[in-house]
């Protein structure tokens, strides 16, 4: 077995893994746990009682979150002309058509978010098999298909987050950093898992949030009791 550091050791014994903590305890637990000397993120994990192989059981979407990220995004926009003046003028850190298009085809990926107008989809579209696997798509589901381009970009600068449950029924989210206060991270992971309540797909049946784990990058997964959630999500 791996050798524990003695940080690691001791931040582990903080939390007790046989027990659900409120949302409030959890991000306190998350932050005292911290010990790592960079500004770690804190990241959600919520299972789903979805089978995500059936598309009417599919949870997908975004959310700009109370208090942002925390992370600086680098935001990418395929636009012509006025929207594409549009884009640069609301913070776009690339910006083009055509031009764009060869250039990331050509390996430029500097950016974390894709933003592209309707028109472009056409151009972009020969670009799937370099943004899809990195998760970089354009969708309109979750508004980066857009004509309000300049509103897509500063949500995206402002926090706004993607989500979509993996395989296993599981989403992954970052809800923002150790730095955040108690509050701000407790309130982020709210909206995030109220969002996905109201997502449920009415095809899915039994319990819906199965678990939700909150953690750091370098700290220990903290459990979250679900009974809060519990009412809004189970059928009667």
């Amino acid at each position: 077995m791996p050798k524990v550091s003695k940080n690691r050791a001791k931040v582990d014994s903080a939390v007790d893994q046989t027990r659900k903590y409120t949302i409030d305890e959890a991000v306190a637990l998350v932050k005292k746990a911290k010990f790592a000397k960079f500004d770690e993120t804190v990241d959600l994990a919520v299972r789903l009682g979805v089978n995500p192989k059936h598309a009417d059981q599919m949870v997908r979407g975004a959310l700009v979150l109370p208090h942002g990220t925390g992370q600086t995004v680098r935001v990418l926009v395929f636009a012509k002309g006025e929207k594409e003046r549009e884009a640069r003028e609301a913070g776009a850190d690339f910006a083009g058509s055509d031009d764009m298009v060869a250039k990331v085809s050509e390996g430029f990926m500097d950016f974390d978010r894709v933003i592209a107008t309707p028109d472009m989809m056409g151009a972009v579209g020969k670009l799937g098999r370099v943004l899809g696997p990195r998760g970089l798509m354009p969708n309109p589901k979750v508004g980066t298909v857009t004509f309000d381009v300049a509103s897509a970009v500063r949500e995206a600068k402002g926090g706004k987050i993607e989500y979509r449950v993996e395989k296993a029924g599981i989403v992954h989210a970052r809800i923002g950093k150790s730095s955040f206060t108690e509050q701000a991270l407790a309130e982020n992971a709210n909206a995030l898992i109220n969002q996905l309540v109201r997502a449920k797909p009415s095809t899915a049946k039994g319990t819906y949030l199965r678990s939700i784990t909150v953690s750091s990058t370098m700290g220990p997964g903290v459990k979250v009791d679900t009974g809060v959630y519990m009412g809004k999500t189970e059928e009667a």
